[in-house]
C-alpha cells in the first residue's frame, strides 16, 4: 500500500451545462467539461438518481437519468491513468479531461474495492460503489471513432463514490484509506463483469450492500437466467 502522505487530490473539478452534439439529454447539453477550481468545494449526498445530480456544489449533471445520484455522487480518476492515455493518444489530457470530479495522485482507483472508504481532508468520507461505464457523450468529447470500445478494453474506468460524511475538500487534500473490506471485488472486476465478461457477475454479490444497486440488479438477473437455462 502506498504511504498515506502520497495519496492526495491534485484537483477538484466541476462543470457547468454546455451545448453538445453528442447527447440528447436536456436539449443537447452536457456537464462533462470539468475544470479545476480554486478553494474549497462542498461535497454532500445529492439525493436519488433520476432526481438529483452531482455531489459537488457548483457541478452539473445534465442527464440525471443515467448519471449522478447518491450512488454516483462523485467520480474519481487517477492522474497516473490519465498519463497512460496521454501517451497512448499522443495528446495532452488536463485534470478533469475524462469528466472526473477528483483527479488523484498515489491512489489505486481502479484497484479499489467496492465498499472501500476514503477520508479526504478532515471531514469528507466517501465510499467506492462502481466503475464508470463509457457513453456516447464521452466518445464525442474525445473525438475518436471506436473510443468506447478502446476505453472498455483498457479496463481503466475510474470509480464512482457515494458520500458517507459531507464537508469541504480542495486541491492538495490527503486521501486516506480508512476502511478496506475483506472481499476481492474491485472496481476493475465490476467493470469487466458489466461489460465484457458477464460470467463474472455472480461474484459481485460478495461486495454486499456497498455494491451499486444497478450492478447488483445485473448480477441477480444473470443468476436467474442461468437458473432457468439449467
Amino acid at each position: 500500500m502506498e504511504p498515506q502522505h502520497r495519496r492526495q487530490l491534485l484537483t477538484v473539478n466541476v462543470g457547468r451545462p454546455a451545448p453538445s452534439a453528442h447527447t440528447d439529454a436536456d436539449g443537447g447539453r452536457t456537464g462533462f467539461d470539468k475544470r479545476p477550481v480554486d478553494g474549497p468545494v462542498t461535497v454532500a449526498a445529492p439525493g436519488p438518481k433520476g432526481l438529483a445530480g452531482s455531489g459537488l456544489t457548483g457541478d452539473s449533471v445534465v442527464d440525471i437519468r443515467h448519471h449522478g445520484g447518491d450512488d454516483q455522487a462523485v467520480y474519481a480518476y487517477a492522474r497516473e491513468d490519465l498519463d497512460v492515455w496521454q501517451r497512448e493518444l499522443d495528446r495532452e489530457l488536463a485534470n478533469g479531461a475524462f469528466g472526473e470530479n477528483l483527479t488523484t495522485s498515489g491512489v489505486e482507483v481502479t484497484g479499489a474495492r467496492i465498499g472501500e472508504r476514503w477520508r479526504i481532508g478532515r471531514r469528507v468520507l466517501l465510499e467506492v460503489t462502481s466503475p464508470r461505464v463509457p457513453c456516447r457523450t464521452f466518445q464525442g468529447r474525445m473525438g475518436r471513432s471506436g473510443w468506447i470500445k478502446r476505453f472498455t478494453q483498457a479496463g481503466l474506468p475510474g470509480a464512482y463514490l457515494r458520500v458517507i460524511e459531507p464537508g469541504e475538500i480542495q486541491a492538495g487534500d490527503g486521501v486516506g484509506l480508512v476502511f478496506r473490506p475483506d472481499h476481492d471485488i474491485t472496481v476493475g472486476l465490476v467493470f469487466r463483469a458489466v461489460t465484457t465478461r458477464r460470467e463474472l457477475l455472480p461474484r459481485l454479490l460478495a461486495a454486499g450492500d456497498a455494491l451499486h444497486p444497478e450492478a447488483r440488479g445485473r448480477a441477480l438477473a444473470y443468476i436467474e437466467r442461468q437458473r432457468k437455462a439449467s
